[in-house]
């Protein structure tokens, strides 16, 4: 079965076939967070520390960093953003303990995340263009991690799934050609909003079955494109996740402080047998009994969290 592989200084997460849904927390990201990008050009990392935390106490198991952010003073990125992703992935993995996913466009702020990030983070990402798999490829060799493989090329995205398809095995095929194994690739089929395109959820759907039966890779997505225009999008968002996963998808790049998603994504793991003994769903029942009495989910969450550790650590010493 295929895995893919990610660690952080001590914990490693492994995205794959048998494996409880990867949560991968897009929060850190200042594209369309005015508030965001402006802390961050002053220096400011109070949100990036307060988004870390609590996507983590919310069930992400991986963070995504983007330091995207057009500086009024210097609006060239490729100055800018290199030295302002290296900071920030040096604050978050001083916080937590999840691996990361280096996310940019800019091809220095990968290279500088992939530095200064501990063990064994994901790059997001590599598309079909021609120029940014030169410049890509290259790097998640050199740093031997796995990467996010979104599939659109020199042409633009593609309404055809077939299309689609294609993009990703000529990226895996690539891949190879510089000795990264299909393994260390996922792939982003990508998700078109169901409010354009009303065949958009089966063709994930079918994608992603091709993707896992025909190149043997794990896949991810950008989980609320899907509800991208429409009204009640975490309802929408929370239907379509364990289809989702019920169709073979590995991983997304989504918000974790939405607990009808959580909550739809925790009964998928149980239904799917990723779940030993139904132990994670219990345990977040008692999230949203917390949150029924009035509590925020992120709290609730961080909350039964420590209460896990702490019988876990009286055990010890009682054993001791």
């Amino acid at each position: 079965m295929t895995r893919t592989v990610l660690e952080s200084k001590t914990k490693t997460v492994v995205i794959g076939f048998d494996e409880p849904f990867c949560v991968i927390g897009e929060r850190i990201n200042p594209t369309g967070r005015k508030k965001l990008a402006a802390e961050l050009e002053a220096g400011d990392f109070s949100t990036v520390e307060k988004d870390a935390l609590e996507q983590v106490a919310c069930g992400a198991m991986v963070l995504d960093v983007n330091a995207g952010v057009v500086y009024n003073s210097n609006p060239n990125p490729n100055e800018t953003e290199p030295p302002l992703m290296s900071k920030v992935v040096g604050i978050v993995q001083g916080l937590v303990d999840v691996p990361l996913c280096i996310d940019s466009s800019v091809p220095g702020a990968l290279e500088a995340g992939l530095a200064a990030a501990e063990g064994r983070p994901l790059l997001n990402s590599v598309t079909g263009e021609e120029d940014r798999l030169e410049l890509v490829l290259p790097l998640v060799k050199k740093y031997n991690v796995p990467v996010v493989a979104i599939s659109n090329d020199d042409t633009g995205i593609s309404e055809d799934p077939d299309v689609r398809f294609e993009v990703a095995r000529k990226i895996v095929q690539r891949a190879a050609d510089f000795g990264i194994p299909a393994h260390d690739i996922v792939v982003d089929p990508l998700v078109m909003p169901v409010g354009a395109m009303g065949t958009a959820g089966r063709q994930v759907f079918a994608l992603v079955k091709r993707l896992r039966e025909e190149l043997g890779v794990n896949t991810t997505c950008g989980a609320s494109n899907i509800s991208f225009g429409l009204p009640n999008r975490h309802g929408i968002n929370a239907a379509f996740l364990p289809m989702a996963i019920g169709a073979g998808m590995t991983s997304a790049i989504m918000n974790p402080v939405r607990s009808v998603e959580m909550e739809a994504i925790r009964a998928a793991n149980f239904l799917m047998n990723h779940d030993a003994n139904g132990s994670e769903w219990i345990k977040f029942a008692r999230v949203l009994d917390a949150v029924k009495e009035g509590k925020d989910f992120a709290t609730a969450s961080a909350e039964v969290a420590a209460a896990g550790r702490g019988g876990r650590e009286g055990r010890r010493r009682a054993r001791g």
